[in-house]
């Protein structure tokens, strides 16, 4: 086999329609586009969401919900990630730097210490928030929790 002999399957390539090219073509005349109207004409393109006069499905549909602008959203990392980071790195001290150095949060996070897992080590951690259960198992284990 090369490159010279491959070729499409059969019945897929098939030649385009030749409107507007005479009456024996079977598509000349108004060249399959019907009579009058905008879509028989030139440069005719439709609205986004037109349904030729139908009331279109986002003015059907009512509105609701709401986005708070004030919202803050934190990126969550929990315990058992921090001791698993700890123990691989051997750190006493952990920061939104070293979290971002280590693939678990963007520079532009918030981050917010959850208590999900269990921690072994003493660890000092520096984070945006941290959950009440997050902090206790961190105080608890004599580290010190620091907010950003």
């Amino acid at each position: 086999m090369n490159l010279s002999s491959l070729t499409p399957a059969q019945g897929t390539v098939r030649n385009n329609k030749r409107l507007g090219r005479g009456t024996g073509s079977g598509a000349g005349g108004t060249a399959s586009r019907g009579h009058k109207g905008a879509q028989s004409r030139s440069g005719y393109s439709s609205k986004r969401g037109f349904e030729g006069g139908q009331m279109p499905l986002q003015r059907r549909l009512p509105k609701f919900g709401f986005k708070n602008p004030f919202r803050v959203e934190f990126h969550g990392i929990n315990l058992d990630t921090i001791q698993k980071l700890a123990e691989d790195k051997k750190l006493k001290d952990i920061d939104a730097k070293i979290l971002v150095e280590n693939g678990l949060a963007s520079s532009k996070d918030k981050i917010k210490i959850l208590g999900r897992g269990e921690l072994k080590a003493k660890i000092n951690v520096k984070a945006h928030a941290f959950s009440a259960s997050a902090k206790a198992a961190i105080e608890a284990q004599g580290g010190t929790t620091a907010t950003l």
